[in-house]
């Protein structure tokens, strides 16, 4: 395979006169008017074989390369990622999201469940790439030549924990409690006195800090000495900077304080670790021009360290010259109502949140068959945000992901002997909703080429090079006959092609990029949902209508009076008003039109 070089390919698309404009324009556009793909480096392309060991010699086990199996990296990297931005660029993808690439403990978990870091969420070095990946230098060009081409890089990033590397001496990580181990003693209430004169971590302050001096107040820890001084920067190898609780459960004050299934959980309340992370973060904004982070498990990070930390991003992002430098904390949440993700931008001053209810919402009423009233309530808690409706504008918005599963993944399970055309009708009706309604659409690596994932986490992680996994080359794909045994980047493909079609209509549309959000019609069925949305300058309205059911409706829906005749920019639309403010529809089972007043 020839090795892409990605020096070359930077210097080449920034002569690309087509790209120009764009090029230009890019560090103007607000985070509405982008359209997302969120992708894991090591299973979209390996443009690289020779770094698929990392560089680290011996076995499986040492470097994490086996692309037989699931759970290991299977050679995907940034030069892969690179000579495949033409297949993105010509979908309308306008900014790229990526999974975190931090150098990353190759491999952890117990003897004979072992899997390794390809996913990037193990770090170890959080001021380097992945050598799996390729190197800072490279990752810099696959900057510039997305930037060349217009397009923003959103980084994947992870403030609450690092990877796997402290131990507890006797064995148990179960998590002990702030009541029964406080700080003040060791191995519980009734043990030996510790850090005197520290008031707790709620006084989170220099000072107080400094008088937390050992970290044994629920365990006895210890590194092991080939781990000692394994992580970057050389802060994060002493264990003072973390919790030392046990696991979470995910429940309560463990939430916030428990290693997140196993992984070494910060003690974000700590000053010296706010400012820590500052630093390495901002130096990735300073060193590499990126446009936004990805914040990973935001709701398990005290609301201090974000009232923090945002700030001092912002300041470096503008100072870099990044007006509109993008951050959306992960509240991971399987639920409709918004108000519980909501309140991070609040109380935690998070600027944006991945909109998880979005998600939740599509699928009730699209996979799950409920009324499309879901829909009506989700967007009707759009003033819940801080910022309100205008908030909601740039939500990421997206329909399955790499830890839930794929929204394919839920339609099949939902309804395994439907017919595949219906599927795959119900998924792209669910995707015109994505591209249409309020928020910054996501599209999930994959999803373009109909994969369908047996579940979520490693299931539904397929690789779009041809694929060595048994498990994920026996499923049948949507809108297509071929598998993932093959190279998937087929620009014919049916879900490519409307995607493309949505994004180049976003485009060219305001209303559906920044627009205000207006519902107009939703039922107690499944049925019709209907929205409008108005050009923010001309104040022009774009209407969008959606049948979730599976057979054809019609009939009346409201309009503005001031919108008397539409042209049809998808499905059909009727060309003119029945009476003032009233337009007639009529909408196949799982079909959608939009509607721009002229």
């Amino acid at each position: 395979m020839k090795k892409w070089s990605l020096f070359a390919a930077a210097a080449s698309l920034a002569a690309i006169p087509a790209m120009a404009q764009d090029a230009q324009d890019y560090r103007a556009r607000p985070a509405s008017d982008e359209v997302v793909y969120f992708v894991l480096p090591d299973r979209f392309d390996n443009g690289d074989p020779t770094n698929d060991r990392g560089g680290i010699k011996g076995d499986r086990l040492a470097h994490g390369y086996d692309p037989t199996h699931k759970g290991f990296y299977h050679g995907g990297d940034l030069a892969g990622l690179t000579g495949k931005l033409d297949y993105l660029e010509a979908m309308g993808i306008t900014a790229i999201w990526f999974a975190p690439i931090f150098k990353n403990k190759p491999v952890q978990g117990p003897a004979g469940d072992e899997s390794a870091g390809y996913h990037g969420y193990w770090v170890t070095d959080f001021t380097s790439v992945d050598p799996h990946f390729g190197t800072n230098d490279e990752f810099k060009a696959f900057v510039d030549a997305a930037h060349a081409r217009g397009m923003k890089v959103y980084m994947d990033i992870i403030t609450n924990h690092t990877a796997d590397v402290i131990r507890y001496k006797d064995g148990d990580y179960s998590y002990r409690s702030k009541a029964d181990y406080p700080y003040s003693t060791r191995g519980g209430v009734n043990g030996e006195p510790i850090n005197e004169g520290f008031a707790g971590d709620e006084v989170q302050t220099l000072e107080n800090f400094a008088r937390l001096t050992d970290p044994n107040y629920a365990y006895e820890v210890h590194v092991p000495e080939a781990e000692k001084y394994v992580k970057k920067p050389a802060w994060l190898n002493d264990p003072i900077y973390y919790h030392n609780r046990g696991d979470t459960r995910f429940f309560g004050e463990d939430s916030l304080y428990g290693d997140f299934v196993g992984l070494d959980d910060l003690f974000t309340e700590h000053p010296l670790v706010v400012g820590g992370m500052i630093e390495i973060y901002g130096d990735w904004i300073e060193r590499f021009g990126i446009d936004g982070f990805r914040i990973d498990t935001a709701r398990h990070v005290n609301p201090e360290f974000w009232q923090q930390f945002i700030p001092a991003m912002k300041a470096r992002a503008d100072a870099a010259g990044i007006p509109h430098f993008h951050m959306f904390g992960e509240i991971f949440r399987d639920d409709s109502n918004n108000g519980y993700i909501a309140q991070y931008t609040r109380r935690d001053r998070l600027p944006s949140v991945l909109d998880f209810a979005f998600q939740m919402a599509v699928r009730e009423t699209v996979v799950e068959g409920k009324g499309t009233h879901v829909l009506a309530n989700l967007f009707a808690g759009d003033v819940l945000y801080e910022g309100g409706e205008e908030t909601a504008l740039s939500l990421p918005t997206f329909l399955g992901n790499h830890d839930m599963g794929r929204f394919a993944h839920f339609v099949r399970a939902k309804r395994p002997d439907e017919d595949p055309s219906e599927a795959l009708a119900r998924v792209t009706l669910a995707h015109a909703m994505l591209m249409t309604l309020r928020g910054s659409p996501v599209i999930y690596s994959g999803s373009e080429q109909g994969f369908v994932g047996d579940g979520g986490d490693q299931l539904a992680r397929e690789d779009m090079f041809p694929s060595k996994v048994d498990v994920y080359n026996d499923n049948m794909l949507l809108g297509t006959d071929a598998t993932t045994a093959e190279a998937n980047f087929d620009q014919s493909h049916p879900l490519y092609q409307e995607i493309a079609m949505l994004a180049a209509m976003r485009a060219d549309n305001a209303a559906l990029r920044r627009g205000r959000q207006v519902t107009r019609a939703y039922e107690e069925e499944p049925g019709l949902f209907a929205a409008s949305r108005f050009d923010p300058d001309s104040g022009k309205e774009t209407l969008l209508l959606f049948n979730t059911s599976d057979q054809p409706i019609s009939g009346q829906v409201l309009v503005s009076t001031a919108s008397t005749e539409f042209t049809t920019l998808a499905g059909q639309c009727s060309p003119e008003v029945s009476a003032p403010g009233s337009l007639s529809y009529a909408l196949a089972p799982f079909a959608y039109a939009v509607c721009a007043a002229r």
